[in-house]
């Protein structure tokens, strides 16, 4: 029996591939590692933000079923692979999990079938790594079977862009691998764009997340001398986005956080230093900028509690938001993490508040959610706002908390309010 789909890895970027494939009509089946996953979906659980119990319910009323059998990938017409690839310690994508779901791809692998990777990761990666490995059974990518990189751009928790009306790059091994996995995409995503090839459309992911990643540490190095220099960051924001051209407004914070920002400018930097033997300097810098901002947060926290002749040491701080952006339960690489853990090491007495978040995992502690945030927030010597998820009212934090560091520009403002 065929199928129209396998997808290989069933979380934040499979899923929701997933359910645009199914919603166009698609036949799908997902694979994945994890029999928790797979479970969890067969009995119609969710475990990412963008998708609702019901939405499993849904896919799996209309055939999709999960499963831990890569011979599912054999009866796909189209096979993607959405696996993670986190650093690796020398600072380069490990792509150990690429390499598993390609090892069970090439398997399975047989003539007519198109093999596309989502996976974000350095250029060359699908030529170089992928290609040979779905080659080495004899069948030739271009002539045989088709392969295509398609970088994932899933924004997990953005109500207005999905799966559907984000334009889809897809650039193939050949121009006839570009037109096959384009047509494939076509069938539920409303705009393909075409890159020239596989190299090609692996960076412009990088580039994407690359400039933002710049962005945010500019404005980040910013706030700490408009800081010193008594300047209100947020209104010279507020005031330079007026622009209707040549400008767009980035926002400072207490570090970056998700998979992508911290993590896919590094592939980039990497391979420029080991292929090319010299740095990217501008992502470098970046890095450490964006980096030091958990060490900023708390150090200004500490000058705030000293103006108030409190210690940090045996304060009660209270954080709110220890996601990586705001209204998701996503804690993947969140800035809160380096938060805690500085305020932990300075010996602070640490509580958190999310709504999404009922446990937290921090410098090897685990604390649970404060059930009544007004109480949390009055009994604090110090409160943090770290991400400014929906259900926080502002006004109601400053008027409860005794000390409030917003790192947001979401509370307004009052005298016992300080801001990033």
């Amino acid at each position: 029996m065929s199928i129209d789909l396998a997808v290989i890895g069933l979380g934040y970027v499979g899923l929701p591939l997933v359910q645009a494939a199914v919603r166009a009509g698609l036949t799908c089946t997902g694979y994945d590692v994890s029999q928790r996953v797979v479970d969890g979906l067969n009995d119609g659980r969710s475990h990412v933000d963008d998708l609702s119990d019901a939405d499993i319910a849904e896919l799996r009323g209309a055939g999709f079923s999960a499963t831990t059998d890569p011979a599912c990938l054999g009866e796909a017409d189209v096979v993607v692979i959405c696996v993670p690839t986190p650093l690796s310690p020398d600072g380069g994508p490990d792509l150990g999990a690429v390499i598993a779901a390609t090892q069970s791809t090439a398997a399975q692998l047989r003539p007519g079938q198109t093999v596309i990777l989502e996976s974000t990761t350095y250029p060359g990666t699908t030529d170089d790594l992928v290609r040979p490995m779905l080659e080495a059974g004899g069948l030739v990518a271009g002539r045989d079977f088709h392969l295509a990189f398609s970088p994932e751009r899933i924004d997990p928790g953005n109500p207005t862009y999905g799966m559907t009306n984000t334009p889809k790059v897809v650039g193939g091994m050949t121009p006839g691998c570009t037109d096959a996995a384009a047509a494939f995409y076509g069938r539920f995503v409303q705009e393909v764009v075409r890159a020239k090839g596989t190299r090609e459309a692996e960076t412009a992911k990088l580039l994407e997340n690359t400039y933002r990643h710049i962005n945010i540490a500019l404005v980040n190095e910013m706030a700490r001398f408009c800081h010193e220099l008594d300047i209100d960051l947020w209104d010279v924001i507020r005031c330079a986005k007026s622009k209707p051209f040549g400008f767009q407004a980035f926002y400072p914070g207490p570090g970056v956080g998700g998979h992508c920002i911290p993590i896919d400018p590094n592939y980039l930097s990497h391979q420029v230093r080991v292929e090319l033997g010299y740095s990217f300097r501008f992502v470098e810098l970046a890095q450490e900028i964006n980096a030091g901002m958990p060490r900023y947060v708390v150090q200004r926290v500490q000058d705030l509690l000293n103006d108030h002749a409190k210690p940090l040491r045996g304060a009660k701080v209270l954080l709110l938001g220890v996601t990586y952006k705001p209204n998701i339960a996503d804690q993947r690489e969140s800035p809160a993490t380096d938060v805690g853990a500085g305020f932990l090491a300075k010996g602070a007495e640490l509580s958190y508040h999310d709504p999404h978040v009922p446990v937290w995992h921090v410098d090897g502690r685990t604390l649970q959610c404060q059930p009544d945030l007004a109480a949390a927030c009055t009994d604090a010597d110090v409160v943090v706002l770290l991400q400014a998820h929906r259900e926080y009212d502002p006004a109601a934090l400053a008027a409860a908390a005794p000390v409030l560091f917003d790192t947001r520009g979401a509370v307004p403002a009052a005298e016992n309010v300080s801001t990033l």
